[in-house]
């Protein structure tokens, strides 16, 4: 008789392992109060966005280039293809449909250009509301305060904000050297961390509320551009005097961008959002709140030389950040400007960030970032700054689109189908427990036992990925948790029958015939479990929509299903084989004499001895 092995004699460290697995999943779900999975698009409804090309000369937009924005936003929208998102062509126009969220959110994810460039700053200047809507002694209003005009001025001390929240006091738009003082708010780019700090935080305008990108709320920084004016008082204020450009360094600009510059409106609610900015020539541009405007130089880094980008937190102070990573050439090219712009009198020791026609953010560089990663931080929170990263990462849109149709849907199968899945499932699940009982018997309740912690597991992982990437239960994806079952109940079955082979054809224990069956059965469950799973990733990658989860939950119940082999079937057979309900070969065990056509497992037991 085969010595047992360690699985043998210690199988309930097995299962104590798969306890422990059970509970962390339970107690995330728990924590997180996440108790049911979130649905996809046919079984809660979303948003469906219908984008139209917009040319200037009228034609009809390459084909290539409609093929490269379906697969940009596709990946924008269901970058892990769990989302149950949907991007189709309909002629010239891309059709997406997103599960689960609304009309704005679904517009941020798809309709922006999303290239950073990365420019250095020429000039800048706190945004102004054109003169016709000025009053020299406007009232505070809520967000926003202007100081007293002095007599005879003919000109407001300082500019009230169009963006509801944003200060207008003196202090808050003066643009003097007293700003270091001031508290700093996040919104910096920094070199990796172990090549320390680069860069200084700039500061936040006084009272100055998140600011806004587009239709979605991005909460960002907008610096102090200039430390060369005067003290910070009312009179100070290059509005003061009627030319924003007073004090600054105006070399090297082109003449039309000093124009554009003074009459710019960045209080406007389209002030240049989506625009895709020329990288070759200088800009003028707003900050992505309104409160500033900026001249900017031509792009010294474009977002093609971005490699990758990922939010995170910073160790240090907790604020979350984008990190983001530059390919060899990028690296090379944000060195240098970094290096050359440090010395630099301020505005044009600033370095903006580009995305989308406005600046999210415009640092101080204090020294040259070498090693080819920068992070950007400005008052993210987890969401903006994910979202953030996701549209670097995955690239811009090779046209300018316009949103001809936004429109919310409701489920288009509902509750009525939900339920229809789950009723298959559960009969499908009946007819292998009856199976699994009437032809197994004893053996079949641990076949039963087994679907069900597969069942545990599998609703478990399900909520734990819907809650934590993004997954959305569809309808194909229930279909594909139901075809699963029959692979589950397909291990076991491959085990049991090896069992009775090894009773029927040698002189084994019980005991020792569940070993032995377990490591040839093994091999052939680890097998047929790999070509399904193969066959699972094969058609995850080359499919999309519906037939993509479906794929998805075969590929996740294949996994499932041998977690549950190797760390629940297997286990506890052989606390079972040492029971004398199956050691002696009972009636209902499944293993008696009559069914294995030869002397019982106990009678054995006798002759060996």
């Amino acid at each position: 008789m085969a010595p047992p092995t360690s699985s043998q004699s210690k199988p309930g460290r097995t299962l104590l392992l798969l306890l422990v697995l059970i509970i962390a999943m339970g107690a995330t779900i728990a924590l997180q109060k996440a108790f049911v999975p979130k649905f996809g698009l046919d079984l809660a409804g979303g948003t469906t966005v219908t984008l139209s090309p917009v040319l200037s000369d009228g034609k009809a937009p390459p084909s290539e280039s409609i093929d490269r924005a379906i697969t940009i936003i596709r990946a924008r929208v269901n970058g892990q293809g769990l989302s149950d998102a949907e991007v189709a062509r309909a002629n010239d126009n891309i059709v997406i449909s997103i599960a689960g969220v609304g009309q704005q959110e679904a517009l941020g994810l798809v309709s922006t250009t999303a290239e950073l460039r990365m420019r250095q700053v020429l000039a800048a200047a706190p945004a102004t509301e054109p003169p016709a809507q000025q009053v020299p002694t406007a009232p505070a209003t809520p967000g926003g305060s202007a100081a007293p005009t002095p007599a005879g001025s003919g000109a407001p001390s300082t500019a009230a904000s169009a963006e509801p929240g944003a200060s207008a006091t003196p202090a808050g738009r003066a643009l003097s050297s007293a700003l270091a003082a001031a508290t700093p708010t996040p919104g910096t780019v920094g070199g990796d961390a172990g090549q320390g700090t680069n860069t200084r935080t700039h500061h936040r305008a006084a009272g100055q509320g998140a600011g806004t990108r587009g239709t979605k709320a991005r909460a960002t920084a907008t610096p102090s551009p200039t430390a060369t004016s005067p003290a910070a008082t009312p009179s100070a204020a290059p509005a003061d005097n009627g030319d924003p450009l007073a004090g600054q360094d105006t070399s090297g600009i082109e003449p039309a961008l000093l124009d554009k510059f003074r009459t710019i409106d960045c209080t406007k609610k389209d002030r240049g959002q989506g625009a895709q900015d020329d990288p070759a020539k200088q800009i003028v541009a707003c900050s992505d709140d309104g409160t500033y405007r900026y001249i900017l130089d031509k792009a010294a880094v474009q977002g093609t030389e971005i490699s990758g980008a990922q939010a995170g937190t910073d160790p240090t102070t907790g604020e979350w950040i984008v990190q983001v990573n530059f390919k060899s050439k990028g690296a090379s090219q944000f060195a240098d400007i970094t290096r050359r712009i440090t010395s630099l009198p301020a505005p044009r020791n600033q370095l903006a960030n580009v995305l989308d026609g406005v600046v999210i953010v415009a640092p101080t560089i204090e020294e040259a970032i070498p090693g080819g990663s920068a992070r950007i931080s400005g008052s993210f929170n987890q969401t903006t700054s994910t979202e953030l990263a996701d549209q670097l990462k995955y690239g811009a849109l090779p046209l300018k689109f316009k949103q001809s149709e936004v429109v919310s849907v409701s489920s288009t199968l509902g509750q009525d189908q939900l339920r229809g899945g789950l009723i298959s499932g559960a009969f499908g699940l009946l007819i292998v427990v009856l199976y699994l009982l009437l032809y197994y018997r004893g053996l079949g309740l641990i076949g039963v036992a087994s679907l069900g912690v597969a069942t545990v597991v599998t609703y478990s992982i399900v909520t734990v990925l819907s809650h934590n990437a993004g997954f959305r239960l569809s309808l194909p994806h229930i279909i594909g948790l139901v075809v699963s079952i029959g692979i589950t109940a397909d291990s076991f079955i491959v085990y049991f029958e090896r069992i009775r082979d090894e009773i029927k054809e040698g002189h084994r224990t019980l005991r020792s015939a569940v070993e032995v069956a377990w490591r040839r059965a093994r091999r052939t469950i680890l097998v047929a479990d790999a070509v399904m799973f193969i066959a699972a990733i094969v058609l995850f990658f080359l499919a999309v929509g519906g037939v993509a989860g479906f794929a998805f939950a075969m590929g996740l119940t294949t996994l499932i299903d041998i977690v549950v082999v190797f760390l629940f079937t297997k286990p506890l057979m052989s606390l079972a084989a040492r029971l004398r309900f199956f050691a002696k070969g009972h009636k209902l065990s499944g293993l008696d004499a009559e069914r294995m056509g030869r002397t019982s497992p106990a009678e054995q037991t006798m002759q060996e001895a």
